[in-house]
C-alpha cells in the first residue's frame, strides 16, 4: 500500500460496505470519540465526501458519517471545534449533542428556505423589469442580485469540494453558472441558480422525511430520568442512570431503562420496540425496556444496564449500521459512478475544444453544451436512488419489530422462493404444557397429578416443569418426596408418602417391568398423535397417563396464506421431532412439506438441498438453529426484545417473536427491490434522453438543472413509499 496507511476506520467501512459487520477498536490512549450531528447531507455521495475531508484533518484519526440518520462519529486529539468548523466550511450544519438525540437541522432548512425564495424574487423582477421595458443593466442588475443570493452557498461548497479534489454538483453548477455569466446569460444563470436551490431544499426536506424513522426510535426514551439517590430524588440525564439505580416512572412516561420493576403494577405499551399492539401488564419482577410507555399506574424500575446497552439502543445502533451498509445495486452503481462522471466530463470538455478548434465553429453554442453536459454529469440522482430506499425500508420496519441488519439482506429477502422453519420455538411456543390426566387403575386424576407434581420437583427437565405447574394452577397440595433419583433420558423417580413412584418414559417403565394393560394402547396412540406422553406409576404398574403437548402459535394456517400471497413457492418445516409430532403439527400449522427426525447435521443437508432449488429463507429462535440460519440465504430470528443472541444472530429478527411480521418483512423487501430498479432505470434515462437532447440542440441550461434536480427529487419521493408499506 502507497502513501497514508489506511485507517481502521476506512477499513471498517469497507467491510461494512459489502454487507458484514464490523466494530472499531476503543480510541487510543490519548485520543476521544465525539459525536457530531450535520444538517444538510443530500446524498450518500456528499456524506462520503465530508467523511473524506473530516478524515484528512490533522488530529483526527478516523472519520464516519451515517447518511440515514445524519450521524458523524469522529476519534479526534484535535480540538472538536475544528471539526465543527471544517463541516462548517464544507456548506453543512453541525452540533454536538450528548447521547442518541439528533438535532432536526431546522435552522438550516429555515436559511435553504430564505435564500432561496430571495433567489426567486429577485429573478422574477429581473424577467418583469425586461417586459416593462427597463434597460438592459437594470434586468442584469437584478438577475445578478438573485444568481448571488441563492448562488453563494452552493459556490461556497462548490469551492470547498475543489479545494479538496472532489468535483461534487455544487462545483460544476458554480461552473455553469459562471460560464453563463461570462457569455451574457443572465436570466438562464439566474433561473439556473434558483431552480438548483429550490430542488436542494426539496430534497433536503424530503430525505429528513426518510430519516425520520430513525430519529423517531432515538427520541423514543427520554432525556432524563428520575432515580433515588441519597435518600431523595434526583432526576438526572438517562446516560447518567447505573445498573442498580432506583427509577421513578410516572403514569404516561416512556420508561427511560431496561431493567426490572421492583414495585408497582402496570399496562406498558411495548409497541415502540416489540411492535405488538396490545399493551402488556407488569408486576414486580417483570422485565421492561427503554422507550417503552407506561399507560396506567406508577412504576419504580431498577436498572439492569447503563443506557447505551439497553435494548433500544442496541436497535438504533443496528439500524444506522444496516441503512450504513450497501446494498449490492448500491454498490454497482457507485462502481458505475465512479466511471461516468469522469467520462461525461471529458466528453463536455471534448464537445467545446473539437468543434472550435478542429472544425471552426463557434464557440458560444458549443460551450453552452457543454456547459448543459457539466450540469447532466452529475450522478446524485442515481447515486440516491438506493440509499433513499434502503433507509425508508429498514426504519419503518424496525418500527414496527422487524430488524433488518442491512441493504444486502433487504435485497436478498426480496428475491426469496422458499422459506424453511424450525418447529420447537418458532411454529410452536417451545413451552410443553399439560393438556390431559388420564387416570388408569382406580387411581383418581388429583391423585396422578399430585404424585407426579411431587416426584417432578426435583427434577430440571421442562417436561418437571410443565407437570409442576400444572399441578399448582389447579390448587393441588404437593406431597413431599424423598429419595430422588434420575434415570438420564427416561424419568425419575421418588418416596411419595412411604412409596415408590416413578414418573417418565414407556421404555422406563418397561425396563421396571411394569404390569401390562390397557394403559399401553392408550399410551401408544397418543404417541402416534404427536403428544408428549409420560407415565406415572410404579414396578407395579401404571396409575395414569400425562398428555403435555407444545401449542401451536395461533393464526399460522393465516400466515402461510400470506406468505404464498407474497410470492414464496415452498414452505417446509425441518424438525429433530417423532414423524408423528412433526406431522401433527404441520396439519395443524398449514404446512403441507415438513421433514422429521432431523438431527442438526442432516438440518444443514436439507437447507443445502433446498437451495439448490431457490433462495431460502430459514426462521428459527436464534440460539440453537444458528448453524441453519447461517447457512441459508436469510436467516430469521425469532428475538424477543432483550435477546442478545437473536438480535445478533440473524440477518433479520422479529422483534416480538411474532410470525405475522414475516409476510410485511418479504412484501416489504420486494417493494424495496422493485423500488430500487425503479429509481435506477429512471436516473438513468432521464440523463440519457437529456444528454441527447443536448447533442441536437434542443436541451437548455435551466432544463438540465429542473431535470437533475427534478430526478432527485422524484427518486426520493419513489423511495419514501416505502415508509406507508403496511405491517
Amino acid at each position: 500500500m502507497y502513501g497514508k496507511q489506511a485507517s481502521d476506520g476506512s477499513l471498517i467501512k469497507a467491510v461494512r460496505d459489502y454487507g458484514y459487520r464490523a466494530r472499531p477498536e476503543p480510541p487510543a490512549d490519548g485520543a476521544s470519540s465525539s459525536v457530531f450531528w450535520v444538517s444538510g447531507l443530500d446524498c450518500a455521495d456528499c456524506a462520503a465526501r465530508l467523511e473524506k475531508r473530516i478524515a484528512a484533518l490533522d488530529g483526527v484519526e478516523e472519520a464516519a458519517i451515517n447518511f440515514g440518520s445524519g450521524r458523524m462519529n469522529v476519534t479526534h486529539t484535535a480540538p472538536a471545534l475544528l471539526v465543527i468548523n471544517a463541516v462548517k466550511d464544507a456548506g453543512y450544519s453541525v452540533e454536538m449533542r450528548r447521547g442518541a438525540h439528533p438535532g432536526d437541522g431546522d435552522g438550516q432548512r429555515k436559511t435553504r428556505l430564505l435564500t432561496t425564495a430571495l433567489s426567486g424574487v429577485f429573478m422574477a423582477a429581473g424577467f418583469i423589469s425586461g417586459l416593462l421595458g427597463a434597460g438592459e443593466y437594470a434586468a442584469a442588475g437584478l438577475f445578478l442580485m438573485g444568481i448571488l443570493s441563492g448562488g453563494f452557498p452552493v459556490a461556497r461548497s462548490g469551492f470547498y469540494a475543489a479545494r479538496s479534489l472532489s468535483l461534487d454538483m455544487n462545483f460544476l453548477m458554480t461552473v455553469a453558472v459562471l460560464g453563463a455569466v461570462a457569455i451574457g446569460q443572465w436570466a438562464e444563470g439566474a433561473m439556473v441558480v434558483f431552480l438548483f436551490a429550490l430542488g436542494n431544499y426539496l430534497q433536503a426536506y424530503t430525505i429528513d422525511k426518510t430519516r425520520h424513522s430513525i430519529r423517531e426510535l432515538m427520541e423514543l426514551s427520554p432525556r432524563e430520568a428520575q432515580v433515588r439517590r441519597d435518600g431523595g430524588v434526583l432526576t438526572v440525564p438517562v446516560e447518567d442512570v447505573l445498573p442498580g439505580d432506583a427509577v421513578i416512572v410516572k403514569p404516561g412516561q416512556n420508561i427511560p431503562v431496561d431493567g426490572k420493576v421492583k414495585w408497582g403494577n402496570s399496562s406498558v405499551n411495548q409497541a415502540p420496540i416489540t411492535g405488538e399492539s396490545a399493551p402488556a401488564e407488569k408486576g414486580p419482577g417483570d422485565q421492561v425496556y427503554a422507550g417503552t410507555i407506561n399507560q396506567e399506574g406508577a412504576l419504580e424500575v431498577e436498572a439492569s444496564c447503563r443506557f447505551r446497552d439497553t435494548t433500544l439502543s442496541r436497535i438504533i445502533g443496528l439500524v444506522e449500521e444496516a441503512q450504513a451498509q450497501k446494498a449490492p445495486s448500491q454498490q454497482l452503481v457507485d462502481r458505475f459512478s465512479f466511471y461516468y462522471t469522469p467520462a461525461v466530463l471529458a466528453v463536455a470538455l471534448a464537445s467545446t475544444l473539437l468543434p472550435v478548434f478542429f472544425f471552426q465553429q463557434p464557440f458560444v453554442p458549443w460551450f453552452e453544451k457543454s456547459l448543459i453536459l457539466l450540469v447532466i454529469s452529475c450522478p446524485c440522482a442515481l447515486v440516491i436512488s438506493t440509499p433513499v430506499s434502503i433507509i425508508s425500508a429498514i426504519g419503518s420496519a424496525a418500527k414496527k419489530g422487524v430488524l433488518i441488519k442491512g441493504g444486502a439482506y433487504l435485497e436478498e429477502a426480496g428475491q426469496l422462493d422458499t422459506v424453511a422453519f424450525d418447529k420447537t420455538g418458532t411454529l410452536t411456543y417451545g413451552r410443553p404444557c399439560v393438556t390431559e390426566v388420564t387416570p388408569v387403575g382406580g387411581a383418581g386424576r388429583a391423585e396422578v397429578l399430585a404424585v407426579a407434581a411431587a416426584v417432578e420437583a426435583f427434577s430440571e427437565h421442562p417436561l418437571a416443569g410443565s407437570v409442576v405447574e400444572k399441578a399448582r394452577e389447579e390448587g393441588l397440595a404437593i406431597p413431599p418426596a424423598a429419595d430422588f433419583v434420575s434415570f438420564a433420558g427416561k424419568g425419575a423417580g421418588a418416596e411419595v408418602a412411604g412409596k415408590r413412584y416413578y414418573v417418565g418414559s414407556l421404555k422406563l417403565f418397561e425396563e421396571l417391568g411394569a404390569a401390562p394393560g390397557g394403559w399401553r394402547d392408550r399410551a401408544d396412540q397418543l404417541l402416534k398423535g404427536g403428544k408428549t406422553v409420560v407415565l406415572v406409576g410404579s414396578p407395579k404398574g401404571v396409575m395414569g397417563i400425562i398428555t403435555l403437548t407444545d401449542r401451536v402459535r395461533p393464526g399460522l394456517r393465516n400466515i402461510m396464506g400470506e406468505l404464498k400471497a407474497v410470492g414464496i413457492r415452498r414452505v417446509v418445516m425441518l424438525t429433530g421431532d417423532n414423524a408423528g409430532t412433526a406431522g401433527a403439527v404441520a396439519a395443524e400449522a398449514g404446512v403441507a412439506e415438513y421433514r422429521a427426525d432431523l438431527l442438526p447435521r442432516e438440518k444443514l443437508e436439507a437447507i443445502r438441498e433446498l437451495k439448490k432449488a431457490g433462495r431460502v429463507a430459514m426462521v428459527g429462535d436464534g440460539i440453537n438453529d444458528a448453524p441453519a440460519l447461517a447457512l441459508a440465504d436469510i436467516g430469521i430470528a425469532m428475538g424477543g426484545a432483550g435477546t442478545d443472541t437473536a438480535i445478533e444472530t440473524a440477518d433479520i429478527a422479529l422483534m416480538a417473536d411474532d410470525l405475522s411480521r414475516l409476510p410485511y418483512a418479504i412484501r416489504l423487501s420486494r417493494k424495496a427491490l422493485k423500488t430500487i430498479k425503479q429509481n435506477i432505470a429512471f436516473a438513468l434515462l432521464i440523463k440519457a434522453v437529456f444528454i441527447t437532447m443536448t447533442f441536437f440542440g434542443y436541451g437548455t441550461l435551466w432544463m438540465a438543472v429542473f431535470a437533475d434536480t427534478g430526478a432527485s427529487l422524484l427518486v426520493t419521493l419513489n423511495g419514501m413509499r416505502l415508509l406507508r408499506v403496511k405491517g
